[in-house]
């Protein structure tokens, strides 16, 4: 398990929450977080409750600003602990909805969609083995989606609203 403490104000300062564990709605504890600190574990935080809304995840460190962890503004209301993965990592991703079209399947990290599978466009997904991060941009860059192992139909499942996908990594070197 691992250990998170949220701030209202920025630099650590103001009222705070810990938690060790995931949280679906934060709201009753904080008006805003403007401030991190991870002293152990991954985290994934939402911007709204029930775990919806764009996605950070974040590893063990501090976070003094809500820029620090590219949030584009001081609402975090829900969050939950990744669990640590000893085991390998498998993803397969198609070209269409409902596992169509072209595919690909990978075991390691993809910086760049397109240089890969010659597609922008990724709209289903199976994570076989691990934890994955999807970016909107190559370089891993833009938007975060945190996928566990199973079935996404559709890119909406892991929480997007377009399927452009421009890179992924494993959920590994985060602890």
């Amino acid at each position: 398990m691992g250990k998170i403490i949220f701030y209202e104000d920025r630099n650590f300062q103001g009222r705070c929450h810990e938690s060790c564990g995931d949280n679906a709605d934060l709201h009753s504890y904080l008006s805003r977080c403007n401030s991190i600190r991870i002293e152990s574990g991954c985290w994934v935080i939402y911007e709204r409750p029930n775990y919806i809304g764009n996605q950070y995840i974040l590893k063990k460190g501090e976070y003094p600003d809500y820029q620090n962890w590219m949030g584009i503004n001081d609402s975090i209301r829900s969050c939950h602990s990744v669990p640590q993965h000893h085991g390998g990592y498998r993803l397969r991703i198609y070209e269409g909805e409902d596992f169509s079209g072209q595919t690909k399947e990978y075991q390691e990290d993809c910086v760049c969609v397109y240089e890969n599978f010659r597609l922008h466009d990724i709209n289903s997904c199976n994570v076989l083995e691990g934890y994955w991060i999807f970016y909107e941009e190559s370089q891993y860059k833009g938007k975060q989606y945190f996928l566990r192992p199973g079935e996404y139909r559709r890119f909406s499942n892991w929480g997007a609203l377009t399927s452009k996908v421009g890179s992924f990594r494993r959920v590994k070197d985060f602890y």
